[in-house]
C-alpha cells in the first residue's frame, strides 16, 4: 500500500481490478512450532509475509517510529519463525484506505478485516475473488484454531460454505459498558445510578462539584451513545426492527428517539456534557478523561484496569468502576451488541504456500502465545518464582500503552472479551470478569440483522456508515437538535429525508427478506 488515491476514483476503479490480486508471494516455508504450539525445532527459513493491520488508534502503534522494527514484533517473529512486514493503516481512514487498497490492487499477503465477510471495507472484494478459501488449509494446519474457536465466528467469516478468514472472535457480545469516577460518585452522596433521571442526578452533583465534564461525550455519539441504549433507539443500521409490516431501523421508533435526543438535549443545556462533544476527537476525548476531568463514560469493558492505572498517574486517589447502564421506560438498558467476530485475516489467492501463515495464527492459540501476550518475556517483564510467573501490571501511562499494545493489538486472534490470565492475578482483576459475567451478561441491546450486508445500504454510502455510528444524514439533525439548532419534533421529517436518499430501498429490500427467508442471506433476530 504505497500509493493512494481518492476515493471516488478508488471505487470506479475497484470493479475492474479486484478480479487481479496482489503479486507478492509467500515463501514456501512454515514453522511447525507455529502449527502445534510447541518448542520443536524450527526449519531454516522463514515464512514471509506481509499484513496490513488497523491503528485501532492505539498511541503505542500510531507513535512507533517503525513498527517493524518493535522489539514484540521482534519476538513474535522469532517465536513464530515468520518474517512479517506490517503495513498500518491509519484508525481514522480505514474505510477510504481500505477502498484505495483494493483499487489500486497494492494487497498485502494477509489482509485485516474489521468483521465478516461482507464488511463495507472489504469493498466485496472475497466475492470478487482476491481471497482464498481456508477450509482445507485448517484442517491439516490449524486444528488449534478449528477446536478453540466457536462456530458463531465461522460462520461469520463463511462465504458460499466456504471459510474466507481466521476470526478473533468475542464470547461475550456486551462489551462496552459506564465507566464512573467512583471516588467522585461518593463524595456525591448518591447512590449508583440506575434509571436516566437517577443517572442525571448524578450528573448534576459532579457538575456542583466542579468536575468539567460529568458525562465524557465524543464525536459521532461514539463511545457517547449511553443513552439510546436506555430508549432502545441506537441510530445504526445494523439494527433493525418489525413497525407494522415493515422492517424499519430502530431509529424509527419516533416516540423514543425524541426522548434520547432531549435526555442529550438536557444535559447540554445544563453542561453536564462537554459544548464541543460534537468534534471532540478519540485522543482527546481519552486525554481528558486520564487528566481527572471527567466523571461518567463509555468504553470497552476490558480496558478498565488500564485507564485506571493512567489516571492513578494523574489523580492518585482516582477510582474507576463500571455500572450498569442507565435503564428506559421497558427496564432494560446496555450498549449494543458486538457480532461475534471483531477482526478477521483474509489471505490472499496469490500467496503460492499460505500453509505457514496458518500455522502462524494457529500458534496464537497456543499456551505459549497466551503467555508471551499476557506477560511478555521472561527476565524484562515478568518473572519465575518457585515455578509461578511474578507479574506486575504496569502503572507508568507509557507502559499501560505498551502492555496494551502486547495484549490487545498484537494477539492477532484470541477471545477479545478479556484476558483471562493477567486478570486471574489481582483482586481487581477477578471483580472485573465477575462484572463480565454478571453485570454485562445481564445488559445491552440489539436489533434484526441481515448477513450479508443489505444491498441497498452497500450502494449508498451516505445512509450507511460503519456499524456504530449513525447514517451521516441522520448524524448531523441529531447534532443540532442537541444543539438546538432544530427542534426535537422535527425527527419525523429527518426520517423522511433519509427515506428520500435511498433508505425508502432499504425498507423494502429488509422486510422482503425478512418475510422470504431468503436462502442466500442469514437474519438474526435480537439476542437480548
Amino acid at each position: 500500500m504505497k500509493k493512494w488515491i481518492p476515493t471516488t476514483m478508488a471505487v470506479v476503479m475497484l470493479a475492474g481490478m479486484l478480479a487481479a490480486c496482489g503479486e507478492k508471494t509467500e515463501q514456501p516455508a512454515a514453522s511447525s512450532a507455529a502449527g502445534a504450539g510447541s518448542a520443536s525445532t524450527k526449519p531454516a527459513e522463514k515464512t514471509k509475509f506481509s499484513i496490513s493491520l488497523r491503528t485501532l488508534a492505539f498511541n503505542y502503534v500510531e507513535k512507533s517510529p517503525d513498527i517493524n522494527q518493535d522489539k514484540w514484533v521482534k519476538k513474535l517473529e522469532d517465536m513464530t519463525n515468520t518474517d512479517m512486514n506490517i503495513v498500518l493503516v491509519p484508525h481514522k481512514e480505514y474505510e477510504q484506505k481500505m477502498i484505495q487498497m483494493f483499487a489500486t490492487n497494492d494487497i498485502p499477503d494477509v489482509v485485516q478485516g474489521s468483521g465478516g465477510v461482507n464488511g463495507k471495507e472489504m469493498a466485496g472484494s472475497v466475492k470478487a475473488g482476491v481471497f482464498q478459501p481456508l477450509d482445507e488449509l485448517l484442517q491439516k494446519y490449524g486444528q488449534n484454531l478449528l477446536k478453540k474457536v466457536p462456530k458463531e465466528a465461522w460462520d461469520n467469516v463463511t462465504y458460499n460454505g466456504k471459510i474466507y478468514a481466521i476470526p478473533e472472535y468475542l464470547s461475550n457480545p456486551s462489551r462496552r459498558a459506564v465507566f464512573i469516577r467512583k471516588d467522585l460518585l461518593d463524595k456525591t452522596g448518591l447512590g449508583v445510578p440506575k434509571t436516566v433521571d437517577e443517572y442525571l442526578a448524578v450528573l448534576r452533583k459532579f457538575k456542583e462539584m466542579g468536575v468539567e465534564n460529568p458525562y465524557m461525550g465524543r464525536e459521532n455519539f461514539k463511545y457517547s451513545d449511553t443513552f439510546f441504549g436506555a430508549y432502545d433507539v441506537f441510530p445504526y443500521l445494523s439494527m433493525f426492527e418489525k413497525q407494522g409490516d415493515q422492517i424499519v431501523p430502530k431509529f424509527f421508533d419516533t416516540e423514543n428517539m425524541t426522548k434520547a435526543l432531549q435526555t442529550y438535549k438536557t444535559m447540554f443545556d445544563e453542561g453536564l456534557i462537554n459544548k464541543e462533544f460534537a468534534t471532540i476527537n478519540p485522543t482527546v476525548f481519552k486525554n481528558t478523561i486520564l487528566a481527572g476531568k471527567a466523571g461518567m463514560w463509555s468504553m470497552n469493558a476490558n480496558e478498565v484496569l488500564q485507564w485506571e492505572a493512567q489516571l492513578k498517574a494523574t489523580v492518585p486517589t482516582g477510582d474507576i468502576e463500571i455500572i450498569s447502564a442507565p435503564t428506559g421506560p421497558d427496564g432494560k438498558g446496555g450498549h449494543y451488541l458486538y457480532g461475534p467476530v471483531t477482526r478477521a485475516y483474509f489471505i490472499n489467492k496469490s500467496v503460492k504456500d499460505p500453509a505457514g501463515i496458518i500455522k502462524f495464527f494457529d500458534w496464537m492459540m497456543s499456551d505459549e502465545a497466551e503467555k508471551f501476550f499476557t506477560f511478555g518475556i521472561e527476565g524484562d517483564t515478568y518473572k519465575m518464582v518457585d515455578g509461578k510467573i511474578d507479574y506486575k501490571a504496569p502503572t507508568e501511562v507509557a507502559a499501560v500503552d505498551e502492555e496494551r499494545y502486547r495484549q490487545s493489538f498484537l494477539w492477532l486472534v484470541q477471545d477479545t472479551t478479556y484476558n483471562k490470565g493477567s486478570l486471574s492475578l489481582t483482586e481487581d482483576g477477578k471483580k472485573l470478569m465477575n462484572i463480565y459475567d454478571t453485570t454485562l451478561k445481564n445488559e445491552g441491546r440489539d436489533g434484526i440483522q441481515f448477513e450479508p450486508r443489505l444491498d441497498a445500504l452497500v450502494k449508498n454510502p451516505d445512509i450507511a456508515p460503519l456499524s456504530d455510528q449513525a447514517p451521516p444524514v441522520i448524524l448531523q439533525h441529531m447534532v443540532k437538535m442537541v444543539y438546538g439548532k432544530e427542534p426535537i419534533s422535527d425527527w419525523p421529517k429527518v426520517l423522511e429525508e433519509w427515506k428520500s436518499k435511498g433508505g425508502n430501498d432499504v425498507i423494502k429490500e429488509a422486510t422482503e427478506k425478512f418475510n422470504s427467508k431468503d436462502s442466500g442471506t442469514t437474519v438474526s433476530m435480537p439476542r437480548k
